[in-house]
């Protein structure tokens, strides 16, 4: 079982305009709404790729009863959300069918209490008795102290379950420390951790800074890793336009799937590209398209050495 971690989890809601224009009236072509929040997109699609997932988190309110009815009634993965007394909060994405473009408003999460957050600690600790490796991802809501991450980090490199971190900020800074097995953050979370904008040397800071791995997302440049085997780059072979929110989701369940199963580093840099990039065709966060992935499975393009050993 894979054990996907998402603090702050939301229901979300997508709606589709012709085109969106500031200050003016829209009249909305198709609503949509999803359980989310990083961890659960994730989830979604390792159980899209046939995995068992576990989804832990917080739930609350009305929207958290929405998020776990929607979960319960998704193939392959198990709901383990925690309750909490405040609600559930929603993301709206704005999705312009003219340009592609996504206009994105995420709500700021419950205020979790002390007595809940320790809660969550011991069924986390629970949970991670049957996970063959955890995902951590996504904001911290108000009330979860900074350094949350870097305690679940520790619990679970305690328990021999290798950790995948997807966060930003201090709560990156701090839970790198903890030395977590991979990180996957975007160019822009990855420079205001090392302070540098230039991917490789960025990259080789992280590692320094107590990431045991790192694959950055680039954008359009596709994944860029540095590792103990070697460092690589996965490149789409071209920039497919649609909705991207969700995209560096789905390459961190094609990173997790990778490592569950074991498979060379290139093989996993290949998968998470071409999942990323078919989300990318996907109506909302937490979907690929299938026949574009398997498509691009065999036209990634990665490039790279091995490490001496």
């Amino acid at each position: 079982m894979i054990l996907t971690v998402t603090l702050n989890t939301a229901l979300d809601i997508t709606y589709r305009v012709r085109g969106l224009r500031p200050h003016a009236s829209h009249r909305v072509s198709e609503v949509t709404e999803r359980p989310g929040g990083k961890g659960v997109n994730v989830a979604r699609v390792l159980a899209a790729l046939g995995h068992e997932v576990t989804v832990t988190g917080f739930t609350g309110g009305a929207t958290g009863r929405v998020v776990q009815d929607q979960l319960t009634a998704t193939p392959r993965v198990v709901d383990a959300l925690v309750p909490v007394t405040g609600a559930t909060r929603r993301t709206i994405a704005v999705v312009d069918e003219h340009t592609g473009d996504t206009t994105q408003l995420n709500e700021p999460g419950p205020t979790v209490t002390p007595a809940e957050w320790f809660a969550f600690q011991e069924a986390y600790e629970g949970l991670l008795t049957s996970a063959t490796a955890v995902a951590l991802c996504g904001s911290l809501p108000p009330g979860v102290p900074v350094g949350a991450y870097a305690g679940l980090v520790r619990t679970a490199k305690a328990a021999g379950v290798p950790v995948l971190l997807d966060t930003s900020g201090e709560p990156l800074r701090r839970a790198v420390a903890a030395r977590p097995d991979l990180i996957k953050p975007n160019a822009d979370e990855l420079a205001e951790l090392t302070g540098s904008h230039e991917p490789l040397r960025a990259t080789q800071d992280a590692r320094r800074r107590g990431a045991r791995s790192v694959v950055a997302s680039l954008g359009t440049e596709g994944l860029l890793a540095a590792t103990p085997e070697g460092r690589w780059r996965a490149v789409p072979p071209a920039r497919l336009h649609g909705n991207p929110t969700g995209a560096g989701d789905s390459a961190v369940a094609g990173l997790l799937s990778g490592l569950v199963e074991q498979l060379p580093w290139p093989d996993r840099l290949v998968r998470a590209a071409a999942l990323s990039a078919a989300s990318v065709l996907a109506p909302v966060a937490g979907e690929f398209d299938a026949g574009t992935y398997e498509e691009l499975v065999g036209r990634v393009a990665v490039t790279g050495e091995v490490s001496a050993a």
